[in-house]
């Protein structure tokens, strides 16, 4: 690929330090996930967008450490529950904590844009992901490096439910249904175990994406400007604001769209008890994300914010899919 990023120093320095020094940052992984570094190479300085899947624009997942297995969040007709999930370590089931924060959101994002970008459902992340981080300016040494590892098996361990609701007409009469979709994003992953430790611990090397969540990616991705996602990579709220206005704010008619601090609450602020700490917070975060998307039309208006028809940060003519062939299903 032409174009692209260049790998991070650590990767040139990599050889050099590994046999002195194998537990810094990647000198413990195999060599061939090493490579995989390269796939965070996705053109980006030639205009490409990075992809999010729509419905995870509208509600996403935990920005802090949660208690207990299941997370819920809800934005109007539509709910996700996200429930953590167990892994094999090679020697046992291993219970893993909710993914939460920057990094799962971001991660999530590399692995729909190379689902794009490779029209594959097997997506390669290993040390690529890590390398598309440092990209976006996180530090990933150290103790973030075992965070992120501990993120992305959180991640690729955890099971997504869709609640929604459908209004139907039944002879003549408009009746709503309450839908659940099992909406686990990955059908299996690789991990690589590090057994240099007091116990076992993984690093997915590959996951391979549902056949429903790879359709879903490639049918309602939303475009989003890597530069924002940079910008706003230090905060889960700023991230998630972004994606959400860059899925509705072009969506919205004439008039505008009103939406209250209760409805907003529910939607991003779960994890907030006072409702005068989340609107500070809120407005602190919104301000950072009208800066890195400036032609966001947004105002504070009396019991909550306005929304005005605004273009999306990718114009149109850049965010398009090309129509490729579906994958065909694995063999059992």
């Amino acid at each position: 690929m032409g174009g692209g990023v260049p790998l991070p120093a650590w990767t040139k320095a990599l050889s050099q330090d590994r046999d002195n020094n194998p537990r810094t940052l990647f000198e413990a992984l195999p060599p061939n996930v090493l490579a995989l570094a390269k796939e965070a190479d996705r053109s980006v300085k030639a205009g490409n967008p990075d992809y999010l899947p729509a419905v995870l624009c509208q509600v996403g997942l935990p920005r802090s450490p949660t208690e207990g297995r299941t997370f819920e969040r809800t934005s109007g007709n539509v709910s996700l529950q996200v429930e953590a999930g167990k892994a094999w370590d090679g020697k046992s089931w291993q219970p893993l904590p909710l993914p939460y924060g920057v990094r799962p959101r971001l991660a999530l994002v590399h692995i729909a844009t190379e689902a794009i970008r490779t029209n594959s459902r097997t997506v390669d992340v290993g040390s690529s992901v890590n390398a598309f981080l440092t990209e976006l300016g996180l530090d990933n040494g150290g103790k973030a490096y075992r965070q992120m590892r501990q993120q992305m098996t959180a991640l690729a361990a955890c099971t997504l439910r869709l609640g929604r609701v459908e209004t139907r007409n039944i002879g003549g009469q408009d009746r709503d249904f309450a839908i659940t979709l099992d909406a686990k994003p990955f059908r299996q992953f690789e991990a690589w175990i590090d057994s240099s430790g007091n116990q076992p611990s993984l690093w997915p090397t590959e996951v391979e994406l549902t056949q429903e969540f790879f359709e879903s990616i490639r049918e309602t991705a939303v475009p989003l400007e890597h530069r924002a996602l940079a910008q706003l990579s230090h905060s889960a709220l700023a991230l998630d604001l972004y994606t959400w206005l860059a899925h509705r704010l072009h969506r919205v008619r004439r008039g505008g769209s009103r939406i209250s601090w209760a409805a907003l609450q529910e939607q991003f602020g779960t994890e907030y008890r006072d409702r005068k700490d989340f609107k500070r917070q809120f407005r602190k975060r919104l301000r950072e994300t009208l800066a890195a998307y400036s032609a966001a039309k947004v105002e504070e208006v009396e019991g909550g914010i306005m929304l005005h028809a605004s273009p999306p940060p990718i114009p149109r003519t850049r965010a398009a899919i090309r129509k490729l062939p579906k994958t065909s299903k694995p063999k059992a």
